[in-house]
């Protein structure tokens, strides 16, 4: 695979100097033979799964970062996107979400595939193994949303054909790997860069955090005590780290968390499912709501993401989601690309 992977830093510098922030790809050229063609036919990701960023290497991160910036550059482009033709995506749901289903739906369509939508709880009529080897006998993919890491892993586990995790309660990979199309669009690079994640160590910061040191970003979580990351993926990220450089921090002090950051990233304080504990954990978060003066102690060019949806006056306020160094919808759209990239790389 290094031998086909596309230098992702240089391309994407170059691409964000060309477009500039908020440039529309529907005006976008056709630009003729698809440079992708080479990669997505010799690439060896082909038939995996994407259960969680702890499942990716770095060169495997590298490849879908950058095969998603050159599917945003060509979004309405077909001689670039078409890599899914005849091909059907079966889309679990345990859990709503406008951003996942949209994405993931439109992204196969756009890729010249078919999405089916499924909701519902799995493992309740049948077993989550019968589910699996009945999937496999119809569909390309399986994009499971769910409430358990488990219920990802056993489907994974009983087909053979590619799963993605689009969310459960122990990972969010593809949200961390458009965050990270998202951070180097803005900076031209991560490598080096300090990620302030103030809030719970949840899914979405448990695969941030593992994202950030397979790839030599700097990451700290500003969080009360009792909320930290899982343990377990802390200690792989803390070996991953000494490989890259990257220094990885957990303080109970949001302003220290966020002192001289580039990224500022926050995320709800009670997830779906967590509404029992909606009163205790909003009385611990409440020191670290991101506003002008949590913000202030980042670096003056720092940018804020959140990874939506917001509860505007609880973990952020609106003068920062709103304000001029907010890119949550730059990261909302760089969802589509990046899941646009895990599927053409893996069916």
């Amino acid at each position: 695979m290094l031998n086909v992977l596309i230098p992702v830093l240089s391309f994407i510098k170059e691409a964000a100097a060309k477009l500039g922030n908020g440039s529309s790809q529907r005006m976008a050229p056709p630009v003729g033979a698809s440079p992708l063609a080479k990669v997505l036919e010799t690439n060896l990701m082909r038939g995996k799964d994407v259960l969680g960023i702890a499942d990716l290497s770095s060169e495997e991160i590298h490849l879908i970062i950058d095969t998603a910036q050159q599917l945003y550059l060509n979004k309405f482009d077909e001689t670039q996107t078409l890599f899914a033709k005849g091909q059907t995506l079966v889309m679990l749901f345990e859990k709503p979400s406008l951003r996942t289903r949209i994405t993931f739906e439109a992204g196969m369509t756009q890729l010249g595939g078919h999405a089916i939508y499924m909701e519902g709880q799995l493992g309740k009529r049948e077993p989550v193994s019968d589910v699996a080897k009945n999937l496999e006998r119809w569909v390309d993919a399986v994009m499971a949303r769910t409430f358990s890491h488990d219920t990802v892993v056993s489907l994974a586990k009983n087909s053979n054909i590619p799963v993605v995790n689009g969310l459960s309660d122990l990972e969010h990979p593809c949200q961390a790997l458009a965050d990270f199309q998202t951070i180097v669009q803005h900076k031209g690079d991560f490598k080096g860069l300090k990620i302030a994640f103030v809030g719970d160590g949840n899914n979405v910061a448990n695969s941030l955090m593992l994202l950030a040191a397979k790839v030599g970003t700097h990451f700290t979580l500003g969080c009360p005590e009792g909320f930290e990351p899982d343990a377990t993926l802390w200690a792989m990220a803390q070996e991953e780290a000494k490989k890259t450089g990257a220094k990885l921090t957990i303080t109970h002090d949001p302003v220290e968390a966020v002192k001289d950051a580039d990224v500022v990233y926050t995320d709800v304080w009670v997830s779906m499912g967590q509404e029992a504990e909606a009163d205790d954990k909003t009385k611990a978060f409440i020191p670290y709501q991101v506003n002008s003066a949590l913000m202030s102690n980042a670096k003056q060019d720092a940018i804020f993401m959140h990874c939506l949806p917001a509860h505007r006056g609880e973990e952020v306020q609106d003068e920062v989601i709103d304000g001029p160094q907010s890119v949550v919808y730059d990261q909302a759209e760089n969802r589509l690309h990046a899941q646009k990239a895990i599927l053409a790389l893996v069916m």
